[in-house]
């Protein structure tokens, strides 16, 4: 089922639409733009770039002369799909990519999707195939006496005329999608494996329909008892073949989306709302932010977001990988779509619809699905290639037999170009890379690691050095206060003059003096004249004092000498506490201390990570002696502190300027600019929105055992590719001699075009199961 591109210059804010070839594209595409009256056009490759600046006011007026829109495709209206292989390539419905021909595939899975109309079709193109295809076959074979005794009950002349008959809705309604994309990558001067097939099939369709209906066109040496042998079972078969193919391939790729499916299944279709001291279910798509939810014993949570009241254990494993059931208290943070066990509590909605975890999670792994790795260049670039060379081979082949083979020698010469040409199509190389990178991506999400690009899977494999952040990364994130020393004011007033400029700020550390002040009972006041000093603290107004709240660094800036609290300091900050400062009216008025424990699983981590080879550096914005009590007992390689937020970033490239390969792996807005940087940025999933936009993978857990399965995800997923790639070159290394006849003047074997036929669909299946075992790849 084919469908035009949209005939519109531009499709979304995202998108745009080749004024030359009319195929969608996403600006800023390699091949690059041009401008015309006042308009600019994007373009999928060079060629139509040079075509339109050549004549621009020819594609302009063309596209803008053109007929009224075509019907929409049938099938649901606001469907885009798009291609694995080029996923620049989108269009409202199903259809073959112009550059592949490989059919198209939603761009965004859905839980109820349906059936693939693409796989609706080829199949029922097959079965009409295998209807006509096989008396055509039987009755072409009879007239060529192939079945001993038996061909003189047919006449050879009626036999290739009912073959004919048979073969032309085999040929031109089953195989007319194949001759299509034929034509596709032609207009669009990519060839590819539909090329191949298309002059394969052409041929040998047409040689036996001339050779049927005007038989004394052909020299007397092709004829036998007034008729020429034809080929209508090599057309009608291979095109079966090649439809068998297909569905098998659609089948297979439908599979590639289950991950997504099942996370999409996660999610209940009801919640249970309390309201007014009332209980009642409502779909899912009516819950709003701040909506309280119960959730009873063995249900699913509805959305992200904090118990209110009651307690329970819930397991998180389809989501973080976790098998162990979390205990959750109030203000524990629950996730949408996992399974509540015995207990029951109340939640607050805090995250719906698409900003849950769980959408988002859907969204990641669907991109990460339609990016392409470095390491498809290589593939690309031989494809460029590969059919216009198998095509020479084809037709030095027909050239070759047709001067030295035997008779009929211009029959037998089509015959092994038909076979050459089916058995080298490229499917199996262009299915290498992409078919991985889906089952990959997919596995990764069940394991809690989340892929944002294919690149960044790669690049993960080859990385030698680690940088980690302290809080949030190695700790649990959720400093609390745990020591006051009052100077020049009660314990309580140096609270609430911290807590006062703090509930201004979003850093942690701010938070955990709030909670404090708040669970002491300290006095709420308001700050005037707030002012954020970023990797230092903030200052501003309480009371009319002017009060300051920050390291060491701010009190000096201020001019204020921290001589009489530097051992009590010292001895905090070897404990793994860190030290805030409290200054007011330019005096010291206290010390407080706040403690972020480590991450249970933080040691076991780093000694997995050593293991695998990694060197491990910790940057934080904390004191030398605070970051040195973190990192000795968990064996670090190198701890760099007081590292302000903009050098983290001049950190990843310093690193990377000897010749290193960098991780960089954070959770807060601050250490956005460096994974960013880093040549793979791992944010944890604990952390915030920017720093999962900023970052090319996501470990939803927040754990770096996580980066341990991504490493594996990444090795083996490369490892799946090469494997793929070695069997699909081989496979035509093989096959294209043994197609052209070299065996033939040593055993006398020649390969048939349906032969072909069935190795070129047997090399194409070889690569899909190869990939799908990726599905059970152990990432413990």
């Amino acid at each position: 089922m084919e469908h035009q591109h949209l005939p519109i210059r531009t499709v979304s804010e995202a998108t745009a639409i080749d004024p030359v070839c009319g195929m969608t594209v996403k600006p800023p595409t390699k091949a690059g733009s041009a401008e015309f009256e006042g308009q600019t056009y994007w373009f999928c490759g060079a060629g139509c770039r040079t075509k339109f600046v050549g004549d621009p006011a020819h594609y302009v007026h063309r596209h803008d002369a053109q007929a009224p829109a075509p019907a929409a495709p049938p099938g649901p209206s606001d469907v885009i799909y798009t291609c694995p292989m080029h996923p620049e390539v989108e269009q409202i419905g199903p259809g073959a990519c112009p550059k592949c021909g490989m059919a198209l595939e939603p761009k965004m899975v859905q839980a109820d999707e349906g059936p693939n109309p693409e796989l609706v079709d080829m199949t029922r193109r097959f079965w009409i195939g295998v209807v006509f295809g096989v008396p055509a076959a039987v009755i072409d074979m009879l007239g060529m006496g192939a079945f001993t005794g038996l061909h003189a009950v047919l006449a050879p002349a009626i036999a290739n005329w009912i073959a004919l008959v048979l073969s032309i809705p085999v040929v031109f309604w089953c195989g007319w999608p194949f001759f299509v994309r034929a034509w596709h990558s032609i207009r669009h001067a990519s060839p590819n494996m539909f090329t191949l097939i298309a002059i394969g099939v052409g041929a040998a369709f047409f040689y036996s329909a001339v050779a049927t209906t005007v038989p004394g066109a052909f020299p007397a040496g092709f004829r036998a008892a007034g008729h020429v042998g034809t080929y209508f079972d090599t057309a009608v078969v291979i095109t079966v073949l090649v439809l068998l193919g297909q569905v098998l391939e659609l089948r297979a790729r439908s599979r590639t989306s289950a991950a997504i499916r099942e996370l999409l299944a996660l999610a209940p279709k009801t919640a249970r709302l309390v309201r007014d001291g009332r209980e009642e279910d409502i779909p899912l798509a009516h819950v709003h932010l701040g909506d309280v939810l119960r959730v009873r014993p063995g249900e699913k949570v509805p959305v992200d977001g904090l118990v209110v009241d009651g307690s329970s254990h819930v397991d998180e494993s389809m989501v973080t990988g976790e098998p162990i059931p979390v205990e959750k208290l109030p203000q524990a943070r629950v996730i949408g779509g996992t399974i509540n066990g015995t207990g029951s509590f109340t939640m607050r909605a805090d995250r719906v619809g698409r900003d849950t975890l769980l959408a988002r999670i859907v969204q990641m792994v669907s991109e990460a699905q339609r990016t392409r790795a470095p390491i498809q260049r290589l593939a690309d670039t031989l494809s460029e290639y590969f059919v216009p060379a198998v095509v020479l081979v084809a037709i030095g082949t027909f050239v070759g037999w047709a001067i030295w083979g035997p008779e009929p020698r211009f029959a037998v010469a089509l015959v092994n170009a038909v076979a050459v040409l089916i058995i080298a199509c490229p499917c199996a190389l262009g299915l290498a890379t992409p078919m991985a990178i889906m089952v990959g991506t997919g596995r990764g999400a069940h394991a809690g690691v989340l892929v944002r690009d294919a690149e960044a899977l790669e690049r993960l494999a080859d990385v030698d050095t680690l940088i980690v952040d302290k809080t949030g990364t190695l700790t649990e994130g959720r400093p609390r206060l745990v020591d006051v020393h009052a100077l020049a004011m009660s314990a309580d007033d140096v609270l609430m003059v911290a807590a006062a400029l703090e509930r201004s700020s979003e850093h942690p550390l701010a938070s955990a003096i709030v909670a404090g002040a708040d669970a002491r009972g300290a006095r709420m006041a308001d700050a005037r004249g707030f002012a954020s000093i970023t990797g230092k603290g903030v200052r501003g107004t309480v009371d009319g004092h002017q009060v300051s709240v920050g390291n060491a660094e701010l009190m000096r800036d201020a001019g204020i000498p921290l001589d009489d609290v530097s051992t009590l300091a010292d001895g905090w900050r070897a404990q793994a506490r860190t030290v805030m400062f409290v200054s007011t009216d330019g005096r010291l008025a206290g010390v407080l201390a706040v403690a972020d424990p480590i991450k249970p699983t933080t040691a076991e981590a780093i000694q997995r990570l050593h293991r695998d080879g990694l060197r491990i550096i910790m940057l934080t914005g904390d004191s030398p002696a605070t970051a040195a009590a973190v990192a000795r007992p968990l064996g670090i390689d190198d701890v760099r502190a007081g590292v302000l937020p903009e050098a983290k970033q001049d950190v990843v490239r310093a690193l990377q300027a000897e010749g290193r390969t960098v991780a960089m792996a954070g959770d807060g807005i601050n250490d956005a600019p460096a994974l960013a940087q880093a040549d793979v940025g791992i944010a944890m999933g604990t952390g915030t929105d920017v720093a999962m936009e900023s970052a090319g993978m996501t470990l939803v857990k927040g754990d770096l055992r996580g980066i341990v399965r991504a490493r594996r995800l990444s090795r083996g997923t490369l490892r799946n590719i090469r494997q793929n790639l070695f069997l699909a070159f081989v496979y035509n290394a093989v096959g294209v001699p043994v197609a052209a006849g070299v065996l033939y003047p040593v055993v006398g074997v020649l390969i048939s075009p349906i032969w072909a036929s069935v190795a070129m669909t047997l090399s194409s299946l070889s690569v899909i199961t190869n990939a799908l075992r990726l599905r059970t790849l152990d990432l413990p």
